[in-house]
């Protein structure tokens, strides 16, 4: 099975004498990877930046995938080494070392309509692998990996509820729905989704509260409180794998 990390043990051991040779200009070198959540942003043709959610605004003064092809507001986990801080408008030039793509979705309408399109299977997921970063719901989950059929994340809003005068919580309320199709087997292996929040009207808002049906705790909610959010230390130590099935 491949894996984040088997592939960057690899690649790190293929660019060692590469790093040894370095400057170190700012502080840092070759050998100082950083591993940040971020968004990607297209200059032109193939040149992108990277929004990261705890480093900033970085530019791609170099790179180890010359042959990336970046797509406007895909989110990835970038590998990087950082190379000079407050370069031309950017918080820092990095050398990239690799982009693992995370599905990126938006915000969905649920209805009586389409409600069925959704599912609601149970998913293998727990409120520390959940967090709200670079103004995304990022999630990790574990899929039981199906033979054929990709697997349907997605959250939604439901439509068809309303509030009653006087019962508002000032938090907007989501559902996480997962559809298996009936295509599982026991093979389990790491997956992630980020969720872009632009669509949702948060002003005056203290956050969001998303319900999910959990493997382990069945029916559940999670507050997600629009400050003071990081990324929990539990899924900064998870391996994520490309052979996860999900649209």
């Amino acid at each position: 099975m491949k894996k984040i990390k088997l592939l960057w043990m690899a690649m790190l051991t293929l660019m060692l004498p590469a790093l040894q040779s370095c400057d170190d200009n700012d502080g840092y070198s070759l050998g100082d990877i950083a591993v940040d959540w971020a968004t990607v942003r297209v200059v032109g043709g193939d040149t992108y930046s990277l929004n990261a959610d705890r480093w900033g605004t970085l530019w791609p003064a170099a790179t180890a995938i010359p042959f990336y092809k970046p797509i406007d507001g895909q989110r990835v986990i970038t590998y990087f080494n950082p190379l000079y801080d407050n370069y031309e408008g950017y918080d820092h030039a990095v050398k990239v070392e690799h982009n693992y793509n995370v599905l990126t979705k938006q915000v969905e309408d649920l209805t009586a309509e389409n409600e069925s399109e959704f599912g609601n299977d149970p998913v293998w997921v727990n409120k520390d692998m959940m967090w709200i970063g670079g103004g995304y719901l990022n999630v990790i989950f574990r899929q039981n990996l199906p033979v054929k059929e990709k697997h349907l994340v997605s959250l939604v809003r439901d439509m068809r509820a309303t509030v009653a005068e006087g019962e508002d919580d000032g938090y907007i309320h989501l559902e996480l729905r997962y559809k298996t199709y009936d295509d599982v087997t026991a093979r389990q292996a790491n997956g992630a989704v980020s969720f872009n929040l632009n669509s949702l009207d948060l002003t005056g808002k203290k956050g969001i509260k998303v319900k999910l049906n959990s493997v382990k705790d069945g029916e559940t909610e999670v507050v997600f409180n629009l400050k003071g959010q990081s990324m929990p230390e539990e899924a900064k130590q998870v391996t994520l794998s490309d052979e996860v099935q999900i649209k």
